[in-house]
């Protein structure tokens, strides 16, 4: 299974839109056009056929993770330092 079909799939599952993809890539601070998306999607003999590549589907569960969860609280040590600053 490549990572187009891993993209693909993840799609489908959660009825997302390429608008909503980019989104989700911004939450990681992401930047892709939804052309560039769109070359993801297509068969892998179509001309404009692009290889989804590590990076992006690492990206892609990130920014899944945060637009799924919310953003991730901060750690117990964070919190520690900053009560011992204001003591």
């Amino acid at each position: 299974m490549t990572n187009n079909d891993i993209l693909k799939k993840l799609r489908v599952a959660l009825k997302l839109r390429d608008d909503d993809i980019v989104k989700i890539l911004e939450l990681v601070d992401f930047r892709i056009s939804k052309s560039e998306l769109g070359a993801f999607f297509r068969r892998e003999d179509h001309p404009k056929y692009m290889e989804c590549g590590d990076q992006i589907l690492r990206n892609f569960l990130n920014g899944l993770v945060i637009h799924l969860r919310g953003p991730m609280p901060p750690k117990e040590k964070a919190k520690n330092k900053e009560q011992k600053k204001s003591n």
